[in-house]
Parts: structure tokens; sequence; C-alpha cells
């Protein structure tokens, strides 16, 4: 099996499971709305996927080392078509939060799909590679607001029991087509011990890492700020510029065709030019200013540029980040480091929804926007470290 093929392989299963997840962006303030509409409530439900996964993170990484990527990526893929069949269920507010702790336990599949680029990937070619990772991402995130709109003219139930369907077609693909990408032979057999368990352990143990620092530093404020638009911009545009489903499905939308058109086509024919360094400097600075134009427009029609600008600069940022990270490790430590940035992604994704929801409802609901632009400044900071910790592009 060639890396090509395999690399389609990966980008098909990743695409499938994340167009089932775009399916439900539009419509969770909706479901969750029946029973509180408070921002905090759907920064909650956010924080329980993320939690979920933040503490299981770290197994699956491991266990992806020592059994394989397949039998990760097809087991959290499972796990993600139950949640959603009890989103589908709905009747109580506690059950979309347990269907969302069912997701997120099982949900090694962006640590698994990582370890699995690096394992086919040379390591030049890997920002190019991640790219091709987040392209998928990005056109799940483009077709699933888009279909999610559509089937939400059905009922807001709709959405999800159609996510679930891909879920289960995901996890039959896997078993039937994908192949395993890390042989026998490179395979972790020393026994997993405890403290490799621990989440913050598991982040601090690659932190500690001269090299890894300033890396790990950007993705976890550019992941906290992200976190809190991809949860909140829908309770802000319902609330401020009384946009239903329909008009965040486009917003989102928008967000996706810029996110596959950065990292399908641009990160790919930059990468052999520009160091994946500065590329990622370059895309924490869009992201910074996309978040400043949302908190500073007066008109809904301003909200589009500013989430393009987000998308493109995500798009530029994230693989560069992961390229960078994934060169600095061995190929046997490839599921544990991705483990780990799971685990520092979770982790950004419990603290980013509820900073978001909080300043929401306290301080004002444009506070969320100026807070990440903030954030992604502390980035650029991280980025821009002594040549000593970073290397010179």
């Amino acid at each position: 099996m060639t890396s090509r093929r395999a690399l389609v392989f990966i980008f098909l299963t990743v695409f499938f499971d994340l167009l089932g997840v775009g399916i439900l962006v539009p419509v969770i303030p909706f479901l969750v709305g029946e029973y509180s509409t408070a921002g905090l409530t759907v920064g909650l439900l956010a924080l329980t996927f993320s939690a979920a996964q933040f503490v299981a993170a770290p197994l699956l990484g491991r266990l992806s080392d020592r059994w394989g990527r397949r039998p990760v990526l097809v087991f959290s893929v499972l796990g993600s078509a139950l949640g959603y069949v009890l989103f589908a269920l709905g009747g109580a507010l506690w059950v979309y939060f347990l269907a969302r702790f069912i997701d997120g336990a099982t949900g090694g599949n962006i640590s698994a799909a990582q370890a699995y680029i690096a394992d086919v990937s040379k390591p030049e070619d890997r920002a190019r590679n991640f790219g091709l990772l987040g392209a998928a991402f990005g056109l799940g995130f483009l077709l699933g607001p888009a279909l999610g709109g559509v089937l939400s003219h059905f009922s807001l139930h709709a959405p999800a029991w159609g996510a679930a369907a891909l879920g289960f077609g995901t996890a039959l693909f896997g078993v039937l087509v994908l192949p395993e990408s890390l042989p026998v032979e490179r395979r972790q057999t020393a026994p997993i011990r405890w403290r490799e368990l621990d989440p913050f352990g598991a982040i601090l143990a690659f932190a500690r890492r001269t090299a890894l620092t300033p890396y790990l530093l950007a993705m976890a404020t550019l992941g906290v700020a992200f976190a809190g638009f991809r949860t909140n911009l829908a309770v802000f545009t319902r609330d401020h510029f009384l946009m239903g489903p329909k008009g965040n499905a486009v917003l989102f939308t928008l967000a996706g065709f810029f996110a596959v058109f950065t990292q399908g086509v641009i990160v790919r024919h930059l990468s052999g030019y520009l160091p994946p360094a500065r590329s990622a400097v370059i895309g924490c600075v869009f992201m910074g200013i996309g978040f400043l134009a949302i908190g500073l427009t007066p008109v809904p029609w301003g909200l589009y540029p500013s989430v393009a600008c987000i998308a493109i600069g995500s798009g530029l940022a994230n693989p560069s980040l992961t390229a960078l990270l994934s060169n600095e490790v061995s190929p046997a430590e490839q599921g544990a480091l991705f483990g780990a940035t799971q685990g520092l992604q979770s982790l950004a994704m419990i603290i980013g929804p509820v900073l978001a929801g909080l300043t929401y409802d306290a301080i004002g609901q444009r506070s969320p926007y100026v807070i990440g632009a903030l954030l992604l400044a502390v980035s650029v900071f991280a980025l821009r470290a002594p040549p000593r910790l970073v290397p010179a592009s």
C-alpha cells in the first residue's frame, strides 16, 4: 500500500467523521435552548466532551502505539456514532451531556489520524500532509453545517440522526478498507505505566522538552481562543444579529470553505517555500485580526470576512504547529505525542467554551472575541521566542 493511497484512505475516514460533527454545529444551541438559553450552558456541553477526551486521550494515544492506528480510529468513530444516537433521542438536558461524554471518552480519532499521517510521511512532507488532514476536517465542516441546515427543516433532531448514520458508515469503512499504518516491528512493547496515562503528566512530559515548549504554548492559547469561537459564535449571532440555524450554517460553511482551501491548496503549495514556524506565526496573526473584527463589527455582513480570516489563519497555523512538534520526536513516540497534544487541545476546549460563556454572560456579547485576539497575541509571542527555543526559519 503506497503512502499516497494510505493518505487518501485516512482523508476519507476523517472527512466522513468530521462531516458528522459539522452537521450538529448549527443546531446545538437550539436543541439545548429548549432547556436553557444561557451561553454558559452551551459552553458546559462542550466542556463535558472535552473533559472526557482530555482524560482518555493519553490512553488512546499509547494504545495506538501498541496496537496500531486503525483499531483506535474505528473504536473512536463508533463511540461518536453512539453519542449522536443519544443526541438524536434527546428528551432531557442530561441526555445531551451524556451523549457528549461518550463521544469525548472515545474521541481518539484526531490523535490516531495525526499519528497515522506521521507514520506514512517523510519529515519534510509532514506539514503538507497534515494540511491534507486539516483539509479533510475543513471539508467536513464545509459540507456538514450545510447538510445540517437542510436536515433541520425536517426537525432539529434530524441532523443528529444523519451524523449517527455517517458515524456507523465511517466505522464500517475503517474496518473494511483503511490499511494499518504502523508495522508490528515499530510498535511499542513496553508495558503502559499508570503515570503515562495522567493527562497532565503526559502533556508536561513533552512540555519539559525545550524544543517543544513554544509550540505547545502556541497550540494551547490558539486552542482556547478557537474553542471559544466555535462554541459561542452561534450563540452570539442568535442573540446579537437574530440569526437562525440557516444563517449560522452559512457562516460555518464559509469557514469550512476557507479552511479547506487554505490547508488543501495554500499549505500544500507553500510548504516547500514557507517554513512551518513562519507559517504558524502568519496564521496566528490572521486569526487575531479575525477575532478583533468580530468584536468590532456593527453589522451582520461584517461577520463573513471575519470568519474567513479566522479560518485562513487556523488553516495555516494548525498543520504547521503539528508538523513542528512531530519532527521533534521519534517514530515510536508519535502516538504518545499526539495523545498528549490531543489532551492539550481538549484542555483548551474545556477552558475556551467556559471562558467564552462566562465572559459573554457577565461582561458582554463581544468580549469573547476581544479576549480571543489577546490569546492569539500570546501565540505569536511564543513562536517568536529566541532562536534557542524556536529553530530559525
